[in-house]
């Protein structure tokens, strides 16, 4: 059979001379050489003519690279070493990854430590997304939820309260039933106030703990036996308990269908635990700092969907119940009120109120930026009022109206999340626009109020990025730990604030920690 074009001579005796450490003569029922030894690095155009086939005699070790340009053919080649699996990556590597993919991780410049850290960061994104799917359900589920409620109006559904479970500024919410899959489900029916108007309220915000999620929407009369409080005549019965001889027509409304049922606002949660801010103070404000932490979450999220959030205030602020227990409150008696919710901005409605009369240009200018829907600055000025109204102190607008010419009012130290609080709504109600801290950095100030580094931390050691690496990676490891022990211990899910905690420590550098404890402390 014919033959390739033969090499110049002095080449065949170069390569023919190389060492053969793994050669051995090929036994029948060898494979076939592979195209790939030195023969072949040479562009093969004769052999697209069918100018026949290669040699059966080819050394097996020939490396399968072809040569660069400049590579000559006389230079000689090193036998190539067998080609390595590609190593797992951190985020695929379990208890249960072989011994051989695990030794070539460790031969890596980064080490055992950083193997380690690594699959710390990836065992925490692994937990955050579980516990996240543990709080508001699979997405799945959700969305076959959505197509099996559309074209639902009320006869679909069983109203399981006539009151109202919860009622906002802008809205009244109704617990009704519907059966799916075989189960019976419970959510929200929401009914907009006569005063409020939508801004576009959408399903299509994305899943986030903080954030009201849409089931579905319809338009149709209210039922007879609902009671929407502050309607005159919208009543099921007369004043004598008997049924009006002529009902009124009932108002055709729009409704929308909420995947959790609201409990209360914020503002029925603040109003009603001043007796458990006096006597447990540590416990109360570590829980604002938590619902304070969830609301900035959310904000960011809204925006990150280019969405601006309606009326933030107390009122449109909803509080659900979360599924299981904080596992952080395993094992202690529990004081009423300290069962951490999950907060919801549920506002994506424009209040359509008189503003009352502003006395000076400088209150105008205030009273538009904490009351208009999305001007820049109005979500940092209401958290800053927010915090003020946890902590029960009186800060209407014309206390901070006067906060120019005077001190913001003082807020008392109860717990050790008070002078933090209190400096975080000092950098959120600054006088210069400029000099005032966004959501994004109240959230991370929150978090370091939370979870560390605390002051103390830097009264041994000065404060350097290389110690707050170091701290970093230690809270890390002990997250994990505890994670394990309390698990393998009570047998109970993590809850909320462990999920808060997760989000902090999974996504945090020390660079940040860094210009945060810079702010705050």
């Amino acid at each position: 059979e014919p033959l390739p074009p033969p090499l110049p001579k002095k080449q065949l005796q170069r390569a023919e001379s190389l060492p053969e450490p793994g050669s051995s003569p090929r036994c029948r029922g060898d494979p076939e050489p592979r195209a790939g030894s030195i023969l072949y690095s040479i562009p093969a155009a004769p052999l697209r003519h069918g100018q026949g086939a290669p040699p059966r005699d080819r050394p097996s070790w020939a490396p399968k690279k072809p040569l660069t340009k400049s590579q000559s053919l006389g230079e000689p080649l090193a036998p190539s070493s067998p080609q390595k699996a590609p190593a797992p990556s951190l985020k695929e590597l379990t208890f249960g990854t072989a011994d051989g993919e695990l030794g070539q991780l460790l031969e890596s410049p980064a080490g055992v430590s950083g193997v380690v850290l690594g699959c710390q960061e990836a065992s925490l994104a692994r937990l955050s997304a579980h516990m996240q799917e543990e709080l508001v359900g699979p997405e799945e589920r959700q969305q076959l939820l959505e197509a099996e409620l559309a074209g639902k109006r009320w006869a679909a559904l069983g109203v399981l309260d006539p009151q109202p479970c919860c009622q906002s500024g802008d809205a009244w919410y109704f617990r009704v039933g519907f059966t799916f899959q075989h189960s019976q489900l419970q959510f929200a029916a929401k009914v907009p106030k006569p005063c409020c108007s939508s801004l576009g309220v959408r399903s299509s915000l994305g899943t986030h703990c903080s954030i009201q999620r849409l089931l579905g929407r319809f338009t149709d009369s209210l039922p007879r036996e609902l009671v929407l409080p502050g309607i005159p005549g919208k009543q099921s019965q007369g004043p004598s308990g008997e049924e009006p001889a002529c009902p009124a027509p009932q108002p055709v409304l729009q409704v929308l269908l909420c995947a959790e049922v609201p409990q209360q606002t914020l503002a029925d949660f603040v109003k009603g635990s001043h007796a458990l801010h006096r006597t447990s103070p540590g416990h109360y404000e570590r829980l604002g700092c938590l619902l304070l932490l969830q609301l900035c979450m959310g904000l960011e999220h809204l925006r990150r969907q280019n969405v601006a959030q309606g009326d933030l205030c107390p009122e449109n602020l909803l509080l659900v119940q979360c599924p299981c227990p904080p596992q952080s409150q395993q094992g202690q008696k529990e004081l009423p009120g300290l069962s951490l919710p999950r907060l919801l901005i549920s506002s994506f409605f424009k209040v359509q109120e008189k503003q009352r009369p502003c006395s000076s240009s400088q209150e105008q200018d205030w009273s538009q930026g904490l009351s208009a829907p999305s001007p820049p600055g109005a979500a940092e000025l209401n958290m800053g009022r927010l915090i003020y109204q946890i902590l029960h102190v009186d800060v209407s607008l014309e206390n901070i109206l006067g906060f120019r010419s005077k001190r913001l009012p003082e807020i008392p130290s109860l717990s050790i999340y008070s002078a933090g609080l209190k400096r975080l709504a000092t950098l959120l109600l600054h006088r210069d626009p400029h000099q005032r801290v966004s959501i994004e950095q109240a959230r991370g100030i929150l978090q370091v109020l939370l979870w560390g580094p605390r002051q103390e931390l830097f009264a041994r050691s000065r404060k350097s990025l290389e110690l707050l690496r170091s701290w970093l990676e230690v809270k890390r490891a002990l997250l994990l730990l505890r994670f394990a022990e309390n698990w393998a211990g009570a047998g109970v899910s993590p809850g909320l604030e462990e999920w808060l905690c997760c989000q902090y420590f999974q996504g945090v550098t020390e660079h940040t920690l860094y210009q945060v404890t810079q702010v705050l402390y």
